[in-house]
Formats: C-alpha cells, sequence, structure tokens
C-alpha cells in the first residue's frame, strides 16, 4: 500500500515554511504519512473569534478543493474550532477531518471529566457537542487569545498554569483546543506534571485521517 497524502489546512497565514510546515512534521513523524501542507490567506492571527471563524470557512474549503487536487488522499483542517468542515466536505470526495471534532471524540473515549486548554474561557462548539458536561473546566493561559500569542515564554509558562488549574478541578483528561498548542511541544510536559491524560489536536486529527484511509 502506498504512504497516505495528508493535506493539511492551516488557519493561521504564514510566509515561515518552517511554521507552516510544523503539523505536517507532528503527522510524518508519528503516523508514517506525507503532508503538503498549505495555509488560508489573510488570517495572520488565525481563527479566534465568531468573525474569524465565519471569514475562515469558505477560504478552507477552497483550500482543501486545492489539496485534493494536488494529490492529498484526505484532508486534515488543523484547527480546534473546525472552520469550514461542512463546507470542505461539501466539494471534495476524500475524507475531511476537523481537528476539534476529533480531539472531542478521542477525549469523550478516553475520560469522564475532561478539561479544555485553549485560548479562549469557553470549549469550542465541537468541543460542547462531543464533550457536554462531562467539560469540568475551559482555561485559556492569562494573557493568550490569538494563537499567535501563545508563541512567547510568558504564553508556554501559563498553558502549563492553566494545566494545573485543570487538574485542580478535577480533569482525569486535558484535550487541547488549540493546535498551537502542538506547535509547543506542551503535551508531554503537562503528562510528566500530572500523570494525566493529554490529547494533541493534530495528533488526534491525524489518526483520525488514517482510521478513515484504513492506514
Amino acid at each position: 500500500m502506498s504512504t497516505p497524502v495528508i493535506g493539511v489546512v492551516r488557519v493561521l497565514s504564514t510566509t515561515d515554511p518552517d511554521a507552516l510546515q510544523a503539523h505536517g512534521r507532528e503527522l510524518q513523524a508519528a503516523l508514517a504519512v506525507r503532508t503538503i501542507d498549505r495555509c488560508i490567506p489573510d488570517q495572520p492571527h488565525g481563527v479566534h473569534d465568531e468573525p474569524t471563524h465565519r471569514t475562515a470557512a469558505p477560504k478552507v474549503a477552497e483550500l482543501a478543493a486545492e489539496l485534493v487536487r494536488d494529490g492529498a488522499d484526505a484532508v486534515m483542517i488543523s484547527c480546534a474550532a473546525d472552520p469550514g468542515l461542512a463546507e470542505a466536505r461539501a466539494v471534495v470526495d476524500v475524507p475531511v477531518i476537523g481537528a476539534g471534532s476529533a480531539t472531542a471524540a478521542l477525549a469523550a473515549a478516553l475520560g469522564t471529566r475532561v478539561g479544555v486548554l485553549g485560548i479562549l474561557d469557553e470549549p469550542p462548539e465541537p468541543y460542547r457537542l462531543a464533550l457536554g458536561e462531562r467539560i469540568v473546566g475551559t482555561v485559556a493561559p492569562r494573557g493568550v487569545a490569538r494563537a499567535t500569542e501563545l508563541y512567547t515564554p510568558e504564553g508556554a509558562a501559563g498553558s502549563l498554569r492553566a494545566s494545573d488549574d485543570l487538574v485542580a478541578a478535577g480533569a482525569d483528561v486535558i484535550a487541547f483546543a488549540c493546535t498551537g498548542l502542538t506547535s509547543l511541544g506542551l503535551a508531554q510536559q503537562i503528562r510528566d506534571r500530572h500523570g494525566v491524560v493529554v490529547v494533541d489536536p493534530v495528533l488526534a486529527a491525524g489518526h483520525a485521517v488514517c482510521a478513515a484511509l484504513g492506514h
């Protein structure tokens, strides 16, 4: 069987190839896949509220179609809010997986008390729908409201402190609600710090893609 190709849609616009390919590298290392990594235009701070979510949706669908034309066997939307998921599924005939819904589904399978760690004080819609009352708390690092604000020493340290709050609230699973946390490499640090399960959205979505492709 040939190595599957995942089209990775990044919703944070960047011209930095290292940043653009960060999530693809995680998937390649963990899952033995190839990736095509591209970002939507004109969203330098990604998706962090309803207006940016609404603006991103048609761009995600357009980019998904482009990735499939260029050889992707499946498409992964690397954003916990799943912008453009329904729209992308309507225009391509390959599996399209949103990082948010994949993370929430895996968290539901792994625990009964889920702490949501993201960039907002409320869980994204895919988490609310899948987890409901299993959510024991939703915490954002202090001073962080956009993914780009995670990429500072204060953002990383604040994310670790936020995990402390979720464990104190009784979480037995911490579900990341921003794929920017993947870029920081915090999952293992939190596992080591607290001994809890941590669901990384990029890898959760990648595993879902592989399941859809039989890989």
